[in-house]
């Protein structure tokens, strides 16, 4: 981590997100509610069809910084995100691009700033992981 400096872009990533990634994420995490798997059911009390579960973006916007760890989710000091808009899951499928951006540092950490957008929506508001460096 020797070249670690503030404005230093991490690998960033394109996550494909399918019906069949939600049903399996309903089943693991025993979240099944209908608006997560169900068109009818999400559109039964307003919204625009089914929708991603917010802590599966969550989870999945917080892999770059997990990826460029090596896997060590040990050195994860912190996760802190606002949930900015819902992430509609057609059945055709979507994708969600996770920027990650060194915003802070100091001797013993690193603040990552994450930008999670699907297409011009941004998922994600004040994303930030700070890691132990």
């Amino acid at each position: 981590m020797s070249d670690l400096n503030v404005g230093l872009k991490l690998p960033g990533k394109t996550i494909a997100v399918t019906r069949e990634l939600l049903r399996r994420y309903a089943a693991a995490s025993g979240d099944s509610n209908p608006i997560h798997l169900s068109d009818a059911a999400a559109r039964a009390i307003g919204l625009d069809g089914v929708l991603a579960h917010g802590m599966w973006t969550m989870g999945a916007a917080v892999q770059v910084v997990l990826e460029w760890l090596d896997g060590d989710a040990a050195r994860i000091k912190s996760y802190k995100v606002r949930f900015a808009a819902p992430l509609y899951v057609p059945e055709t499928g979507t994708t969600v691009e996770v920027a990650a951006t060194v915003s802070a540092l100091t001797a013993t950490t690193a603040t990552i700033t994450l930008q999670v957008c699907c297409g011009d929506l941004q998922l994600l508001g004040g994303a930030k992981v700070e890691v132990s460096v």
